[in-house]
């Protein structure tokens, strides 16, 4: 199984705490958070990352360089001269992939969910796109996915700072997706694959969801960085 990660990110938010590396290469519990989401992905079964990198992604190559250092995971790079937003970086990114399928995983954010049930439910499902979910409560900062009883998308709220949700189900920022999406649409190379893609065209789109109670952590914002220390603690053994 093949995915396709997201670690081009600057970490304008978290200037505060880090400086001078990717944001996914932000050190949590003396790691890099990039070594977390590569661990979770070798036992969940993927054996090939394409690792989407722009700003200063030598540091990312060069601390991978080598078998242990990647897990056992087999790297490529899809490499960014220039902020392509999170849909251009995936669709440059698909270029490499082999398979007909494949999963994408934010690089800032950890969502522990077994991904064989996400694809075994897009299969069942039939679904060019299929979104893993995080049920959350009492929370303005993000915006909701809304869904049919079997599952198909039907529409995404955006977020409404201020205004407190108690009870919804975010995008958790992984995704299981066919490959022939990526020839199905004509977009620029710099576009948001939740707002220019996703949204706009969904109805065109085979898109469902699956909500999961798996642990959820975005570390783009400094009060979940620091929280992710702790949880991060000892995940990997030594």
């Amino acid at each position: 199984m093949e995915a396709v990660v997201l670690a081009g990110g600057l970490g304008t938010r978290l200037r505060s705490v880090i400086s001078e590396v990717p944001k996914p290469m932000a050190p949590v519990a003396n790691r890099p958070f990039l070594d977390y989401i590569l661990h979770y992905l070798k036992k969940q079964g993927i054996t090939r990352v394409i690792l989407a990198v722009g700003y200063k992604w030598e540091i990312i190559r060069d601390h991978y360089n080598g078998v242990d250092a990647s897990f056992g995971i087999d790297i490529d790079y899809s490499i960014e001269d220039e902020p392509l937003g999170t849909g251009g970086a995936i669709f440059k990114a698909a270029d490499k992939i082999i398979a007909n399928d494949f999963f994408i995983i934010n690089g800032d954010t950890s969502f522990d969910i077994p991904l064989n049930e996400l694809k075994t439910f897009a299969t069942e499902k039939s679904a060019e796109i299929t979104i893993a979910l995080k049920k959350i409560s009492n929370s303005d900062r993000y915006g909701s996915v809304e869904c049919s009883p079997d599952g198909r998308v039907i529409s995404f709220k955006e977020k409404s700072p201020g205004n407190i949700v108690t009870q919804a189900e975010i995008n958790g920022g992984i995704y299981f997706m066919q490959k022939h999406l990526i020839n199905k649409f004509n977009f620029p190379g710099k576009f948001s694959f939740e707002t220019d893609f996703l949204q706009e065209n969904l109805p065109g789109i085979a898109a469902f969801a699956k909500a999961f109670d798996s642990t959820f952590i975005d570390i783009g914002i400094p009060e979940d960085y620091y929280r992710a220390q702790k949880i991060f603690e000892n995940v990997i053994p030594i």
